[in-house]
């Protein structure tokens, strides 16, 4: 049975604000999402960012372009995740997409939330981990779902690493989307237009509901902010 919203909603303000403390949310996290997806001795690479900011896209591209299996930590959507590895040395990629976009999609895949939840849970997450930004590299939405090959060679650049980069050609991106579409129907027995991360005209519905939530609900300073993290990392990707 599915939670009333005020309880996932307390539930996802009180992940958000864990977040940020790997010694407490990294041991939640192997407990309540695998170790698989938590940053671990044997993690590789680490891929996150806030949701529907090409996550699923990112990791699929980046695992179908290797040749051997890579330990990715990934989807916990948590700084505690890119703190850990920053510490440890370990290659990182933080994903940002525009906060306006980002938030909008948020809200489609998690209405329980709230526009100014979700706000907060960006700056909170964008804010916590800017401060490790000679650790990792940021790569935009639209790097990402472009050639998120050039994202991995500034991986190797970065961190002396030597992972494959990915073909950004139209049949691996299809293959991408077909990965994250039997994903998604694993995970939930069915495909849910709402969660999967790929295109489709149900998705492009559900927009306009959610965006006149952003614009009517969202302050002026917290646009503001909002839009000055965005700036900001738009400057670590080279955009």
């Amino acid at each position: 049975m599915t939670a009333p919203p005020t309880v996932r909603r307390i539930w996802t303000s009180g992940l958000a604000s864990l977040g940020s403390h790997p010694s407490i949310y990294l041991p939640f996290g192997r407990w309540r999402y695998g170790a698989d997806l938590t940053f671990g001795p044997q993690t590789e690479i680490v891929i996150e960012g806030f949701p529907r900011s090409a996550n699923s896209f990112a990791v699929n591209a980046f695992m179908l372009a290797q040749r051997r299996p890579v330990r990715v930590a990934h989807h916990l959507h948590a700084p505690a995740q890119v703190m850990a590895a920053a510490r440890a040395g370990v290659p990182a990629v933080v994903l940002v997409r525009a906060p306006r976009d980002a938030i909008v999609s948020y809200l489609r895949w998690q209405p329980h939330v709230g526009v100014r939840q979700a706000a907060r849970n960006y700056l909170s997450f964008y804010r916590s981990v800017a401060q490790h930004h000679e650790h990792f590299v940021a790569a935009d939405f639209e790097q990402v779902t472009s050639d998120f090959g050039a994202v991995i060679r500034r991986v190797n650049a970065r961190f002396g690493s030597a992972f494959v980069e990915f073909d950004h050609s139209e049949e691996n991106v299809r293959l991408c989307f077909d990965a994250i579409e039997r994903q998604s129907r694993a995970q939930r027995g069915d495909l849910l237009e709402t969660v999967v991360a790929r295109p489709s005209a149900e998705r492009r519905a559900l927009k306009a509901k959610a965006e006149l939530e952003f614009t009517s609900n969202t302050p002026a300073a917290t646009r503001e902010a909002l839009e000055a993290v965005y700036v900001e990392y738009q400057a670590l990707t080279g955009g």
